[in-house]
């Protein structure tokens, strides 16, 4: 390890979820007890990377995230590369960074937010039910907040869980 390295902070380290958006790790990992940090800037003013962080909590991803700001962000946390890039987008795929999307059906597996929701190629129906993807609460109508501020699985307006507005998606018939 570089001496560089060694005078870097070092911040709790988070599990990753299955799955899980870089938007939805980002808000766990700055909100452990441990890290306490109050804003996506904080994180990445640690890391030495700026606003690096703030826009993928966005998922804003226009740049992409180089590999050195990538390796700064590994180093901070102790996670391994390959697990970070695992919750990035392709770059090959475009993204549609809104309206936030959500399945139900998913989050009850898998407590998260995940990044193939908000690919603009998928027509708003779930890769992995044949669901269409909410777009608001079905409850109060407000549009779902950026995954980094999902904090225990509700609407941040009206406390609808995630979980239980699976009943309100649209079974959609696949064909083929």
């Amino acid at each position: 390890m570089s001496q560089l390295d060694e005078t870097l902070p070092r911040l709790g380290s988070v599990e990753t979820l299955e799955h899980e958006s870089i938007s939805h790790y980002l808000g766990r990992l700055r909100r452990f007890k441990a890290n306490s940090l109050p804003s996506a800037y904080a994180l990445g003013q640690a890391a030495g990377i700026g606003s690096v962080t703030a826009r993928g909590e966005k998922l804003y991803f226009n740049p992409f995230p180089t590999e050195q700001e990538l390796g700064a962000i590994v180093r901070l946390v102790g996670l391994e590369t390959g697990r970070l890039q695992a919750m990035l987008p392709s770059r090959e795929i475009t993204l549609q960074p809104r309206p936030i999307r959500l399945c139900g059906a998913c989050y009850a597996e898998v407590p998260c937010h995940r990044m193939a929701w908000q690919h603009k190629d998928i027509a708003a129906v779930c890769p992995h039910h044949p669901l269409r993807l909410l777009e608001q609460c079905p409850s109060c109508k407000k549009p779902f907040q950026i995954p980094a501020l999902w904090t225990d699985g509700r609407c941040h307006h009206c406390e609808m869980r995630f979980t239980s507005m699976v009943k309100y998606q649209e079974r959609i018939k696949r064909t083929g």
